[in-house]
């Protein structure tokens, strides 16, 4: 197997320089690829675009790359990473559609909306995406319509209430931690409030515009509730560290949207595997590639409940003072370092 992979952490795009950085990287300059054929013998041009830096988006995107090596096939890839920044977003994806890759991997939601809004023609398959249709990158989950199918990250949120109920019997008001820029986080808030509706759990809204105003809200946060939720948002994710030393220092607990934050520092969740995730993208993609599959009848892929993980973070909840013996009975993993 022939392939090349360009380090995604080499690449961190500003305002200034982007379109002269993409100019020296990618897939050659040609006009898009017919769908389902390589434009070079047997050896297909993949472009990666990746929102932003941070565990899961990683992990979906190692997954990605590993399905392709499994599967067998010659590829080139281009990694490219727009460090959480819009106007990125949108330069890297039409310059991967002007350099005519075969297939366009985009790693969550504003990353497949820019690369949708770049191409109609190129097939397209997004991972770590909550919500497709909602997110108007679709017509239908179970029929996409289009050239973009992919894999969603759809979130277990009732299970992740229960869990926060569980572990914080106590907890009278909750606080909703994420960012009003991504759609997605807008719909898992959405459902967490329906669900602690049913638990009798008074709630509040907590909102960033930018990773810049984490710090200042997550302070405004202590003394005005009793735990936190944040969902897979992905700009309280890279900036969960943040999130951890406020919070943990106040003991306050968090219930987190995925693993990578309980890693760094949020109490527990019950949490999509993302490596799984982005494997099940790069399994889509080969059949796109080497079967002529048509994204447009590929229904979203979800994973359930059952096959989301129970992980907790031990150091934690020492800190923040709650007993998570149970969850190690439940054949919970600690993930803390």
């Amino acid at each position: 197997m022939a392939h090349t992979m360009i380090d995604r952490r080499s690449f961190t795009f500003g305002m200034a320089g982007v379109a002269s950085a993409l100019a020296l990287a990618g897939c050659s300059g040609e006009q898009a690829a017919p769908a389902g054929s390589a434009a070079s013998g047997d050896t297909y041009k993949i472009g990666v675009l990746q929102l932003t830096e941070h565990s899961a988006l990683d992990a979906a995107n190692d997954g990605f790359v590993k399905a392709l090596d499994d599967s067998g096939i010659s590829y080139e890839i281009e990694q490219q990473n727009a460090q959480n920044d819009q106007s990125a977003c949108q330069t890297i994806a039409q310059t991967l559609v002007n350099n005519g890759c075969d297939l366009i991997l985009a790693i969550a939601t504003p990353a497949a909306q820019a690369v949708a809004g770049a191409t109609t023609e190129i097939p397209i398959v997004g991972t770590a995406i909550t919500d497709f249709a909602a997110s108007g990158l679709v017509d239908d989950n179970d029929a996409p319509g289009g050239n973009l199918t992919g894999t969603s990250d759809m979130n277990p949120v009732a299970d992740q209430m229960d869990l926060l109920q569980r572990l914080l019997p106590d907890a009278k008001n909750v606080g909703l931690l994420y960012c009003t820029a991504e759609s997605n986080s807008d719909i898992q808030i959405a459902m967490a409030e329906e669900e602690l509706d049913k638990l009798g759990i008074a709630h509040e809204r907590f909102t960033v515009s930018s990773s810049n105003e984490i710090q200042q809200v997550v302070e405004s946060m202590i003394g005005a509730v009793d735990a936190i939720y944040t969902p897979t948002d992905n700009t309280i994710a890279a900036g969960m560290t943040t999130v951890a030393m406020i919070a943990n220092e106040n003991g306050l607990p968090t219930i987190c949207g995925e693993v990578g934050m309980v890693e760094n520092g949020g109490l527990a969740s019950v949490s999509i595997n993302y490596e799984e995730l982005g494997y099940r993208a790069g399994e889509m993609a080969v059949e796109i590639l080497t079967e002529g599959a048509n994204p447009a009848e590929m229904a979203i892929e979800t994973m359930t409940a059952d096959e989301c993980d129970l992980v907790y973070n031990q150091k934690t909840a020492d800190a923040v003072g709650v007993d998570v013996s149970a969850l190690a009975d439940e054949g919970g993993q600690d993930v803390s370092a």
